[in-house]
């Protein structure tokens, strides 16, 4: 699949997996533009803690479908998505229809430490438990089939120009 025939990149994968800093670079790369779904739900309906305590995770993953299909609709984009938005199955078609997706991946304990060191980030209400490596593993293993079904990139140890080389890469198989 050669760059030219690729409508959209999709990257999803666990928070603190470098989808969005990933996305910047690789859209920068290719000319196109970044669209990070988080943001698109905040900017129209307020932070994502406010819509949790107002409509609850199933009012809140309403809206992440209403912006995936959305999103599926255009072309030429970067999409960084939600940690838990292509567990969905319709979120899962509709963007897997419009572009390719990668997968990020990392271990736990790089996981716990990018969460810890990103002070500017959301909130991250996971940190804030006794033991947040313990609740990463749980919450990774809980996703491991869904994130499976998608292309993996490996993140650990890497620098964020070496993965969005490593994706920009893979599109001129």
């Amino acid at each position: 699949m050669t760059r030219a025939s690729v409508r959209n990149i999709v990257l999803t994968g666990f928070m603190g997996s470098g989808k969005t800093t990933v996305g910047k670079l690789v859209a920068r790369e290719l000319g196109w533009t970044v669209v990070d779904t988080d943001d698109v739900i905040v900017s129209r309906y307020g932070p994502i803690e406010e819509i949790f305590a107002e409509r609850g995770e199933d009012g809140f993953r309403a809206l992440e479908r209403e912006v995936a299909a959305e999103v599926a609709a255009g072309q030429r984009q970067v999409v960084a998505t939600g940690g838990r938005m292509l567990l969905d199955p319709a979120n899962a078609e509709a963007l897997s229809g419009a572009g390719r997706v990668f997968c990020l991946v990392a271990d736990v304990d790089e996981i716990v430490r990018r969460l810890e060191s990103d002070v500017e980030g959301p909130v991250r209400p996971l940190l804030a438990g006794e033991d947040p490596a313990a609740e990463v593993a749980q919450l990774l293993a809980e996703r491991a089939e869904g994130y499976a079904q998608f292309e993996q990139v490996h993140t650990a140890g890497r620098t964020p120009h070496a993965i969005a080389a490593d994706i920009t890469s893979r599109l001129d198989v």
